[in-house]
């Protein structure tokens, strides 16, 4: 079962942070570069389908293999709780970017929309360097 929650938890990492770094260093200097949210806003569309998912995925995932790996302890661990943090700085980024920037996107504010991109690319980043960390025995 471990094997699996694993596995599992890999793909929506995988997922997920592929999707931002395509989005940060791909469609983003295009987008910004030609002035057009609705780029942007097509690939975000797209993007959402698989990128939720694979998010959810990961949460519930990660959930599992602490409560495996940890026993109920997970409280006591610092990677889980840098995990933990991350994982609330995404969703205040997320919900920011969701509720004020995106529904009123236009050329003035992409730079603003542009900022959480990055933001949330190099957090998704920062969640795979800690698992590593978390399950090499680093922390």
């Amino acid at each position: 079962m471990y094997t699996l929650l694993l596995s599992l938890h890999l793909l929506g990492a995988t997922l997920w942070t592929g999707g931002h770094l395509v989005l940060s260093l791909v469609i983003l200097p295009q987008v910004l570069k030609q002035q057009s949210p609705a780029r942007l806003l097509e690939f975000e569309a797209g993007f959402e389908r698989i990128g939720m998912p694979a998010l959810i995925m990961q949460i519930l995932t990660g959930i599992a293999l602490s409560h495996y790996r940890l026993s109920g302890a997970w409280h006591q661990h610092p990677g889980l709780l840098i995990k933990l943090t991350l994982l609330l700085a995404t969703f205040a980024l997320a919900a920011h970017a969701r509720l004020r920037v995106i529904p009123h996107l236009n050329v003035h504010n992409l730079p603003t929309l542009a900022w959480h991109i990055r933001a949330v690319t190099v957090l998704s980043l920062a969640f795979v360097i800690t698992g590593v960390f978390i399950r090499t025995g680093a922390f």
